[in-house]
């Protein structure tokens, strides 16, 4: 047998190891091609496809080299390589190994000698990983290898691979990826989403919040919580299921205080359209606040978003004050959202429902918000 027969051998073992196990995992690596080439020392990903080292690709045994096949995968369909940004690419690099690496080792997947491991990490996006690195809240690991595997377009281009090099095409690519994943996981009946994934979601929608994400984690829901047939499908012999959003109660304010110029509230109003694109048939108002109230306003997608009121002081208080009623509604169905810069008065007692903090670039630090769970945008 040569060589490169050894090779698309000992892939396809993964493969069919995967799939057997991991069938989500196994149908995102179906959309990562791979090419071996001495490029680079190791292994590597261009958003797209996936680059081995022949000679370190050989040295692996199954289980490694599936451990390696699925990290770099995952790099791609998270979309790792076009979510740096401006970032810097090493630290970059870490964050986003301590999260893929985390996920892997929770589908019970051996990882290789020397992974990064940051348990207290691994469960956040990669972007507050990075945030929290770069703050030094906790200690910085280092890379294993010299080499980091998240190559920019033009550090990729001596390897010969056929990616798609806009972010915008990576990201029309993986989202059709990780559709498809999900149908054959159900189908599989194992179609959970890996833990630690809903918060790497977050951040695939042009770097910000992937509302259905959240709404998935907020209202107790996931990928496989779903009401019945979609019986648009069924002609066609495609058993599909449809998902329930008319349950799901959202409650939101939009901070227009004096410290929060009209571009951070345009922002906050484009946010506001990503809730409504999550779940169309979804229960959403909305109060404009400063330091009172303005709304409730109903929401749709169908609907223009009202025009914003305020400019004075800040307060959270009055808005929590007017959801008095909400604490009633049954536990996974609601949740409030605050789009904020974080400065302002909060209530003296946390409510009796979740919340989520939808924080701008440069508000409040996280750990000062006194109760419910914190997003950044960026």
């Amino acid at each position: 047998m040569t060589d490169a027969e050894e090779r698309e051998r000992k892939l396809s073992r993964a493969l069919l190891s995967l799939r057997a196990r991991h069938p989500f995992f196994a149908t995102l690596a179906l959309f990562a091609p791979v090419t071996w080439t001495e490029a680079i020392p190791t292994a590597a990903t261009d958003g797209q496809g996936l680059l081995f080292n022949p000679t370190y690709g050989a040295r692996l045994t199954p289980a490694e080299f599936q451990a390696v096949l699925l990290h770099e995968v995952l790099h791609c369909a998270l979309l790792h390589v076009p979510r740096r940004r401006h970032r810097d690419p090493r630290l970059w690099n870490i964050a986003a190994d301590i999260v893929v690496n985390g996920m892997i080792a929770q589908a019970a997947i051996d990882l290789p000698a020397g992974a990064i491991r940051e348990p207290a990490l691994e469960s956040q996006s990669a972007e507050d990983v990075y945030e929290a690195l770069l703050a030094e809240r906790v200690p910085c690991p280092t890379l294993s290898d010299a080499w980091s595997d998240l190559l920019a377009p033009p550090e990729a281009q001596g390897a010969e691979t056929k990616s798609p090099r806009t972010p915008a095409a990576l990201e029309v690519y993986w989202k059709g990826a990780l559709r498809q994943a999900e149908i054959l996981a159900r189908s599989a009946q194992r179609g959970r989403l890996p833990a630690g994934w809903p918060r790497e979601l977050e951040r695939i929608e042009h770097a910000q919040l992937d509302w259905r994400s959240y709404l998935w984690r907020f209202i107790g829901r996931t990928p496989t919580d779903f009401s019945g047939f979609d019986r648009r499908f069924l002609g066609q012999g495609l058993y599909l299921d449809t998902l329930d959003g008319e349950s799901v109660v959202v409650r939101i304010a939009v901070d227009t205080s004096g410290s929060v110029d009209a571009d951070l509230i345009s922002q906050f109003i484009g946010e506001v359209r990503g809730i409504l694109a999550a779940y169309p048939q979804m229960d959403v108002q909305l109060w404009y606040v400063d330091a009172e109230l303005y709304g409730p306003y109903t929401l749709d997608s169908d609907r223009p978003m009202p025009l914003p009121h305020g400019g004075g002081g800040t307060s959270f208080r009055p808005f929590f004050a007017a959801l008095e009623d909400f604490a009633a509604w049954p536990m996974g169905e609601r949740v409030a959202v605050y789009l904020t810069d974080g400065y302002g008065d909060f209530p003296d007692l946390p409510p009796a429902y979740p919340v989520l903090w939808v924080v701008a670039p440069g508000g409040l630090a996280s750990d000062r918000f006194p109760f419910g769970e914190v997003a950044r945008l960026v």
